[in-house]
Protein backbone atom coordinates (compact mmCIF):
# COMPACT_ATOMS: atom_id res chain seq x y z
CA UNK A 1 0.00 0.00 0.00
CA UNK A 2 2.44 2.53 0.76
CA UNK A 3 4.64 1.86 -2.35
CA UNK A 4 1.65 2.37 -4.46
CA UNK A 5 1.33 5.88 -2.28
CA UNK A 6 5.06 6.84 -2.89
CA UNK A 7 4.99 5.89 -6.58
CA UNK A 8 1.79 7.75 -7.05
CA UNK A 9 3.43 10.86 -5.52
CA UNK A 10 6.42 10.28 -7.50
CA UNK A 11 4.26 10.15 -10.90
CA UNK A 12 2.20 13.85 -9.47
CA UNK A 13 5.95 15.07 -10.14
CA UNK A 14 6.72 14.00 -13.17
CA UNK A 15 2.97 15.42 -14.62
CA UNK A 16 3.75 18.94 -12.86
CA UNK A 17 7.25 18.79 -14.55
CA UNK A 18 5.74 18.17 -18.17
CA UNK A 19 3.14 20.43 -17.74
CA UNK A 20 5.65 22.88 -16.69
CA UNK A 21 7.70 22.13 -19.92
CA UNK A 22 4.55 22.00 -22.64
CA UNK A 23 3.13 25.40 -20.76
CA UNK A 24 6.77 26.77 -21.63
CA UNK A 25 7.06 25.55 -25.29
CA UNK A 26 3.53 25.92 -25.91
CA UNK A 27 2.75 22.49 -27.04
CA UNK A 28 -0.85 21.87 -26.40
CA UNK A 29 -0.48 17.80 -27.13
CA UNK A 30 2.34 17.46 -24.70
CA UNK A 31 -0.35 19.83 -21.94
CA UNK A 32 -2.89 17.71 -23.29
CA UNK A 33 -1.26 14.62 -21.68
CA UNK A 34 -0.14 15.79 -18.80
CA UNK A 35 -4.10 16.60 -17.92
CA UNK A 36 -4.51 12.91 -19.04
CA UNK A 37 -1.85 11.85 -16.56
CA UNK A 38 -2.84 13.40 -13.87
CA UNK A 39 -6.73 12.50 -14.00
CA UNK A 40 -5.05 9.18 -14.00
CA UNK A 41 -3.32 9.78 -10.85
CA UNK A 42 -6.02 12.13 -9.07
CA UNK A 43 -7.97 8.37 -9.93
CA UNK A 44 -5.66 6.29 -8.66
CA UNK A 45 -5.06 8.19 -5.26
CA UNK A 46 -8.89 8.51 -4.40
CA UNK A 47 -8.87 3.98 -4.72
CA UNK A 48 -6.03 4.38 -2.85
CA UNK A 49 -7.53 6.30 0.11
CA UNK A 50 -10.93 4.24 -0.77
CA UNK A 51 -8.65 0.84 0.02
CA UNK A 52 -7.29 2.78 3.29
CA UNK A 53 -10.74 3.55 4.81
CA UNK A 54 -11.38 -0.31 4.18
CA UNK A 55 -8.60 -1.22 6.22
CA UNK A 56 -9.49 1.17 8.64
CA UNK A 57 -12.32 -0.07 9.14
CA UNK A 58 -11.78 -3.90 9.08
CA UNK A 59 -8.79 -3.39 11.67
CA UNK A 60 -9.71 -2.58 15.50
CA UNK A 61 -6.32 -1.35 16.00
CA UNK A 62 -6.20 0.76 13.13
CA UNK A 63 -8.71 3.31 14.56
Amino acid sequence: MYLSISTTAFGALSVVKQARKARTESDTLLLLDAVVSAAAIATGLAILVRELKRIGDDDVLFG
